[in-house]
């Protein structure tokens, strides 16, 4: 090394995480709540036609299970407005009680007003000023709308969009900016536009009656930079939480990476209050990736913790055996399966961290970190890995049931390492 080493003064210690949490109102949705202190919550969003009921409560219930916490279903005619009571009363008899948003778009003043038990029935509501109407037609049936939502008692999400952005609003700004005597670039206008149409329309919505506390906003775009300029701004000039996501993030790795470059960057600086990860999946593919997605990006930042996740090496050319690869992913998923019936039996099992590492190199260091990890030789011969339990070798395990071995390792850990959660008969005594 060569040259002055350059230290940071010791007064100066550097964040070690994300910015506190930009304070907002609160906003209830069912046993949900939103905004400041409150955790960060995970919605999802079925792609059943809501008119067949039995896909849409078996979506529904799958994504509930793997930690979906809103669950948002398409309103979009009679047919869906007429199931969603029916929706709702299959899930409370399979013992859900997961807030069901409804998303309206065009008719859906006529809709919740013409089918009152499926106002009822959803938890929130979801309506885009871009698409009510047009002129007085739109201020009529926004109006109408946000009525309901008083009537009903309901938080409504004023969801604007790019590409069905209220042209009246758009207009405005463009002939704003042309007088300008240094006009914006036609970006910056759109993005003014998908704010000021999301404020306006807020505003709008608490003169017309609705509390300040049943309003959740959301400008989503498909651009990671557009989305992270569109909801700075937008934090700036408003306290109502905010719903976070790209409008079409795309599929596989693309819609991982470009979801997670942009929500990072949010969530680190304090915003956003819940969040979906908008994945297009494969034909016949898990709708329920969206939701492991989303858990991933607040445990992985320090955010919350859902399940334990695995720390495991990329491999090398040290790692000539596959076996430790298979004993990563058989690990994860025998943890996923385990997590619904250890959270109900366990205090903070969510915090447990797990290694399964490729070699000798880094394998011993990493496990000694994790509450109990494995590592691998890394060569051909037979496996003979040490496991560490808080830090410390505890056993060698051998033999073709390494695996059922570890994860019994595992179980027994984490009956002894977290307390038991008190009953209501305990609390009660």
């Amino acid at each position: 090394m060569t040259g002055q080493e350059t230290r940071l003064p010791e007064d100066d210690e550097p964040r070690s995480g994300p910015a506190p949490r930009r304070p907002t109102r609160q906003v209830q949705v069912g046993n949900v709540t939103i905004g400041s202190n409150a955790p960060i919550v995970v919605q999802s969003m079925t792609n059943t036609a809501t008119s067949e009921v039995e896909a849409t409560v078996r979506q529904v219930l799958a994504l509930a299970r793997a930690g979906s916490e809103l669950v948002r279903l398409t309103v979009n005619d009679e047919a869906a407005a007429r199931a969603v009571p029916e929706i709702r009363e299959r899930l409370l008899r399979a013992g859900c009680t997961v807030p069901l948003v409804g998303d309206f778009h065009y008719n859906g003043h006529q809709l919740l007003r013409e089918y009152p038990a499926c106002a009822e029935a959803l938890d929130k509501w979801r309506i885009n000023p871009g698409n009510v109407g047009q002129g007085e037609k739109r201020d009529r049936r926004f109006a109408e709308i946000v009525e309901l939502a008083c009537r009903y008692d309901k938080p409504v999400r004023i969801g604007v969009n790019w590409g069905s952005l209220d042209p009246a609003v758009l207009a405005r700004l463009m002939d704003e900016n042309a007088r300008r005597a240094q006009p914006w670039s036609a970006g910056a206008v759109m993005r003014e536009a998908l704010v000021t149409s999301a404020l306006e329309s807020a505003a709008l919505a608490e003169r017309y009656g609705l509390p300040a506390d049943r309003i959740v906003l959301s400008a989503k775009v498909s651009s990671v930079q557009d989305l992270i300029a569109v909801y700075r701004a937008l934090a700036q000039r408003c306290g109502y939480p905010l719903h976070l996501g790209l409008t079409e993030a795309g599929m596989g790795s693309k819609g991982i990476v470009a979801s997670t470059a942009a929500l990072a960057v949010l969530l680190q600086e304090g915003i956003g209050d819940t969040i979906r990860v908008s994945l297009t999946p494969a034909p016949g593919g898990d709708r329920t990736e969206e939701v492991v997605v989303a858990q991933q990006i607040l445990q992985t930042m320090g955010l919350r913790a859902f399940t334990p996740m695995v720390t495991a090496c990329p491999g090398c050319g040290r790692t000539t055996s596959s076996f430790f690869q298979e004993l990563a992913e058989s690990t994860q998923n025998y943890v996923r399966a385990r997590m619904p019936e250890w959270r109900e039996r366990y205090d903070g099992v969510e915090q447990l961290t797990l290694a399964v590492m490729g070699c000798v190199v880094n394998g011993p260091g990493e496990s000694k970190h994790a509450h109990i990890g494995i590592s691998l030789p890394g060569t051909g011969e037979a496996p003979a890995a040490p496991v560490f339990v808080d830090g410390q070798k505890v056993a060698t395990l051998r033999g073709p049931d390494l695996a059922a071995q570890f994860h019994a390792m595992i179980e027994a850990y984490v009956a002894r390492r977290f307390p038991p959660k008190l009953t209501q008969h305990d609390e009660e005594a």
